[in-house]
């Protein structure tokens, strides 16, 4: 388990640089390792005391996170004695930039790996040296495993996959190479590894980033989140998953203002702004900046901006698009294509609408330092990014603040007036939801970026100048540090109640799973249960069909003669009042236990309800209206076509669309949609749509298994015989409804708090009740043993009548 709060370790700010000269063998220094326990936590003492529900404070402070990414936030060079490294903090690394965010007394540790190879023999001084004088902990990647995690499942196949590039052909993109699929996996495994090295699991938060380390958390906790319900809490998806609390939100990142400040306050800065602009004296700049990839569009570009000096011939001679090019970070054939594509458009767009002084294309196809690309976008009246797949793509953002200068009152001095500034984006980038002023384009459609583009630069000034205010209000508020210090506090709020609960590790591998369940959860004894019941006098005993007393996996549902006989002696007992109460139909559940006689029967969760087999129907349900029907109906009939192995079962009072048979993955995925859908249509209908086990079900508000927990519970106490004994039992969501209504019904006096009380879920899992049995098989051992527990002489006659 990996619990929520943190270390009491302080941080202290370094500007200095470290360096390590390795001067022969030496003692090797070890990490500390600081885990308090090992491993998953499977067992814990049931004293109060020491449990972890126990409401006394926690001593630890909360102040230590450790932050891990593919690469450290630091750089690093060979000595010029060729005997060891220097390092300094990357002040363009944004891993640094969102410490801002966090709490000032907070101790931040990274863990990452370096851009540069060291040797064997110096990575436990290096180790030693990042610890000591950075708070990072490198991964040390062996070049074998590099080549094959980043260059090749990371960018060969997760790159072009979230960039919704699929390899459709061999020589497109590849086909899935295990080998690479192994190296991933091994990566991960070496960062988890250095994790566990420094990780308290009691205190520490752990912030993983990006898709290179998709495989980490399952390392670290084995979880993972797909094909789950889920709810809107407050801006951001809240999923119970396995009893513990997955928070999932939207939380684009900014940019870091006091490091663009410093750099736009440079002299070198102002110098290559006042060289640039004699440069391009009397031309409209356009500009791009972006990375060598054959996601970032920059072609598209270079061909939208020909086809805009076609259409407006007023622009040859006068607007410019400089496309600033940073090194290519992967490699392969489809690199070196669109490489070649991008110098034959510059190559012929130069030649065909170039004059002497005018080159209407400048391609900057080398490094550019971080003063050089800030002067660039002072200068620039356009920025335009036509990336056809991206992420975040802060470029935007560094181009607004680049053209509102230094400080409002020093850009308003200037000769050239209020600041203003003009955006073409891509709407497939992440940052395009958040700059409503921008111009959003189709990258592939070059006729209308060609025109947006013209639209940009044609604008009014005045106009530009509101667009401008509007981003710059945005981007100068929604920083990195406000990021992740809105990331921290979510995090916070999330992880608040993980010490609230006991985890238990289930399953090898992949399918390794931490399961958070109640301290108090534990299983239900035969012998601890039969004591009891032999001791009540009054007694309620609430029986789920399907997954309780019927195996799911079962396809004959007819219960067998030993559940008979047992439900029959139970129920025959003067002192029980026994019902089965389950989701299906009257009619099949009267049928199946017609010799059970005294037995009291709920059917369609409560809809219809009697208390024995000479006794009517009662409709328990507030509204016999079924127009609703008619609407769902076609609803499902759509998804059964589609799904194979789904089929609709009619009930008189709900319709239920069953899914089990059907592939697990896509009925899943079928499922939740038409749960959307059907919860949209009926949105002004009389009617709950559920989810439960492999079903999505439609039936009338008001109707429950609580609410038939509840009557029961109601009809004995007014009956002058309040239940002192109450065995309720269940499998899925619906049987929660009548554990949650025990504590209601004992808070208002319906149930005495002397009762006892055996509410049991069946299977390991999140529940409200307190006891679980393993399987079916279990729960009929279980009721076996309490029919011959029975009192012979309250046993009666079983053709005689008797209800409550």
């Amino acid at each position: 388990m990996l619990p929520v709060c943190h270390g009491s370790l302080k941080i202290q700010t370094l500007s200095c640089e470290g360096s390590c000269q390795i001067k022969g063998p030496r003692e090797k220094k070890r990490l500390p390792r600081v885990m308090t326990v090992p491993g998953v936590i499977s067992e814990l003492d049931d004293d109060q005391a020491n449990s972890v529900t126990s409401d006394a404070p926690s001593s630890a402070i909360q102040d230590r996170i450790i932050i891990v990414a593919n690469q450290l936030p630091v750089k690093a060079k060979r000595r010029p004695d060729n005997k060891g490294w220097s390092f300094s903090w990357d002040d363009d690394s944004f891993l640094l930039q969102l410490k801002d965010g966090l709490p000032e007394e907070m101790e931040v540790l990274y863990v990452g790996s370096l851009k540069v190879d060291v040797d064997p023999i110096e990575q436990d001084d290096v180790s030693q040296l990042l610890l000591d004088k950075f708070k990072c902990v490198p991964a040390f990647l062996p070049p074998d495993v590099l080549t094959k995690f980043y260059h090749g499942f990371c960018k060969q196949h997760l790159w072009p996959l979230f960039h919704y590039m699929l390899p459709f052909s061999a020589n497109h993109g590849g086909r899935f190479d295990r080998s690479l699929w192994e190296a991933y996996v091994a990566a991960n495994n070496i960062f988890s590894q250095r994790v566990i090295e420094v990780i308290n699991p009691e205190d520490d938060y752990v912030w993983i980033h990006d898709y290179h380390l998709m495989v980490l958390p399952t390392f670290l906790r084995r979880s993972r989140m797909l094909g789950l319900e889920y709810q809107s809490k407050r801006g951001y998806i809240g999923l119970e998953y396995y009893g513990r609390t997955i928070g999932i939100k939207i939380m684009p990142v900014g940019i870091h203002m006091g490091q663009i400040r410093s750099v736009l306050s440079l002299a070198d800065k102002e110098w290559r702004v006042a060289e640039l602009k004699q440069q391009f004296e009397g031309k409209t700049v356009l500009l791009g900046v972006d990375d060598m990839d054959v996601f970032k569009g920059i072609n598209l570009k270079i061909l939208a901006m020909e086809q805009m000096l076609k259409q407006h011939p007023k622009w040859q001679g006068r607007a410019v698009l400089v496309q600033i090019t940073n090194p290519a970070r992967g490699r392969g054939k489809d690199l070196e294509e669109i490489q070649v594509e991008i110098q034959e458009s510059c190559k012929r767009i130069n030649e065909t609408f170039g004059q002497p002084g005018y080159e209407p294309i400048v391609f900057i196809d080398r490094p550019v330092s971080l003063c050089e690309r800030f002067a660039y976008y002072t200068i620039a009246e356009c920025a335009v990014v036509t990336a056809v797949r991206d992420g975040m793509n802060l470029t935007p953002y560094e181009y607004i603040v680049c053209r509102q200068g230094v400080s409002e009152s020093e850009s308003s001095s200037e000769s050239n007036g209020p600041m203003k500034s003009m955006l073409v984006v891509s709407e497939f980038i992440g940052c395009s939801p958040s700059l409503s002023g921008a111009i959003r384009v189709n990258p592939w459609n070059i006729e209308s970026t060609a025109e947006a583009m013209n639209e940009a630069i044609s604008m009014a000034d005045s106009e530009k100048q509101l667009r401008h205010e509007k981003h710059y209000r945005y981007v100068s508020t929604h920083d990195v540090a406000f990021w992740s210090r809105s990331f921290f506090q979510d995090m916070e709020r999330t992880c608040k109640d993980h010490f609230r609960r006991r985890c238990w590790g289930i399953g090898l591998s992949f399918g390794f799973r931490v399961v958070a369940l109640d301290p108090n959860f534990r299983k239900l004894s035969i012998d601890h249960i039969v004591s009891v019941y032999l001791r009540s006098k009054n007694r309620a005993i609430l029986l789920d069909y399907d997954g309780t007393v019927m195996p799911q996996t079962s396809h004959n549902k007819t219960p067998s003669a030993e559940v008979i006989s047992i439900v029959s002696a139970l129920s025959n007992d003067t002192k029980n009042t026994v019902f089965v109460v389950s989701g299906r139909g009257r009619e099949s559940l009267s049928r199946w236990f017609s010799p059970c006689k005294k037995l009291g029967i709920a059917a369609e969760h409560g809809y219809f309800m009697r208390w024995s087999a000479n006794d009517e129907w009662e409709v328990c349900g507030q509204n016999s209206d079924f127009g609703w029907k008619q609407i769902a109906e076609p609803v499902m009939k759509l998804y059964t076509e589609s799904t194979d192995g789904s089929n609709i079962e009619t009930k008189e009072s709900a319709l239920v669309w069953h899914h089990r048979d059907a592939d697990p993955g896509f009925g899943s995925s079928q499922a939740k949609e038409m749960l959307d859908h059907l919860e949209s249509v009926l949105a002004n209908e009389p009617v709950a749509v559920k989810s439960g086990q492999y079903i999505v079900e439609v039936k009338p508000q008001g109707v429950s298994k609580g609410v038939v927990a509840e009557k029961i519970f109601t009809a004995m106490a007014e009956r002058g015989k309040p239940a002192d004994f109450v065995l309720c039992i269940g499998d899925d969501r619906s049987d929660e409804e009548m554990f949650e209504i025990i504590s209601s019904a004992i808070s208002s006096g319906v149930l005495s708090s002397n009762t006892s009380v055996f509410a049991c879920t069946v299977g390991q899992k999140p529940s409200k009740a307190k006891y679980y049995l393993d399987d079916p098989a279990e729960v009929v051992n279980m009721l076996d043993a309490l029919a011959e527990a029975s009192d012979p002489d309250s046993l009666s006659d079983t053709g005689s009548e008797g209800s409550i």
